[in-house]
């Protein structure tokens, strides 16, 4: 990869999580209000991060941009124990799933386990993780973490968005991974909480859609690409429905709003989230509109903080880091750390090696 191409990668990576935290953060405080009621409050669409109550200031993020952290983080210590000879499995993703959990289950890191990025304070806020993905961790240790079942998918018929949501950093794997393997990826990764297929496959989805955008497509063709791709896997039609659902609404609907978003559902299962996502992205699919996108994928009777956070995932890969809202760049909660972790990633992925203490490879 030459200079030029490395750049632009790292660009989309940073823009790509990074846009995602954003869209997660302005969001979330709005998630379980009516459409109505956020218009009333602003009528132009929610643009600006807001308070989500006492201990919840303005740019504060949820379990979505945390998982998707400790998803990247994975990846990462996957690509260390590529780069000992082990192959590169995802049982080092479920392992960091397993580390988020702790967060959840702790007020401030034990100095049990290992890495970096479980020492984060910041990260054991409680900001109404999934019950699906916290029951599925909890069943996987099987009585502690020395001997969870790494790997293992869950058991359970659970669609829910809590694994679309967090699956975007296989999409930004280099090109040499393929598509079809970082769509197959990013489904598994899903599946270690939520068992139903339209949840594992609309994870892929996602991940195929920013893998196609990151390998140079436009959206459009992305969205192509992922369409005939998830023909060729059992149980696809929801996911495929409801994808053609929304780029219909994008291309043939007077206007885009709250309106047009809710018809395509609330964004509590994956397929609805997903579509929310791309639907917004499409709407307002230039450099200039990301915030537009932004704000109509957030405002809505639905799971906002996930649908906002899938269209910055979107959008951040498309445009990269220098696209996105610098007011909101600026004040998303764990920047720094979003900004590491994608740099660590461009660098493990292109140049490979890292050390054990900061990186272990499972």
């Amino acid at each position: 990869m030459n200079r030029e191409a490395l750049e632009t990668w790292r660009s989309r990576v940073r823009g790509s999580l990074l846009g995602g935290a954003i869209g997660d953060a302005l969001g979330a405080p709005v998630e379980f209000e009516s459409g109505r009621k956020i218009l009333k409050k602003h009528p132009q669409l929610l643009r600006t991060f807001v308070t989500g109550g006492a201990g919840w200031p303005p740019g504060t993020v949820t379990d979505d941009t945390q998982m998707t952290l400790f998803t990247i983080e994975g990846l990462i210590r996957a690509g260390v124990r590529s780069d000992r000879g082990l192959g590169l499995t995802l049982a080092p993703v479920h392992h960091a799933y397993d580390r988020w959990l702790d967060t959840q289950q702790r007020s401030a890191p034990s100095g049990e386990r290992d890495g970096w990025l479980q020492a984060e304070q910041w990260l054991y806020a409680r900001r109404a993780p999934g019950n699906t993905c916290l029951g599925a961790l909890r069943g996987a240790r099987q009585g502690g973490p020395r001997i969870t079942q790494y790997g293992v998918q869950a058991v359970n018929s659970s669609k829910g968005c809590g694994g679309v949501m967090r699956v975007a950093p296989f999409g930004l794997l280099p090109e040499r991974f393929g598509t079809a393997g970082v769509f197959d990826a990013a489904a598994e990764a899903a599946g270690y909480t939520h068992g139903h297929p339209t949840g594992k496959l609309a994870s892929g989805a996602l991940a195929a859609i920013v893998h196609e955008i990151c390998g140079g497509a436009g959206l459009e063709a992305a969205l192509d690409a992922t369409a005939e791709l998830l023909t060729r896997h059992e149980g696809h039609e929801e996911t495929s429905t409801a994808l053609a659902g929304a780029r219909h609404q994008a291309a043939t609907a007077p206007g885009h709003g709250p309106v047009r978003v809710e018809e395509l559902g609330g964004g509590w299962v994956a397929e609805e989230a997903l579509a929310i996502g791309v639907y917004a992205a499409l709407a307002y699919p230039e450099p200039g509109q990301l915030l537009d996108a932004l704000a109509l994928a957030v405002t809505h009777s639905g799971d906002s903080d996930s649908t906002g956070a899938i269209c910055g995932n979107i959008l951040g890969a498309l445009h990269g880091e220098s696209a996105l809202p610098p007011e909101l760049a600026g004040a998303v909660e764990g920047r720094q750390v979003i900004l590491e972790l994608a740099d660590d990633f461009v660098r493990e992925f292109s140049q490979r090696g890292h050390e054990a203490a900061r990186y272990p490879g499972w």
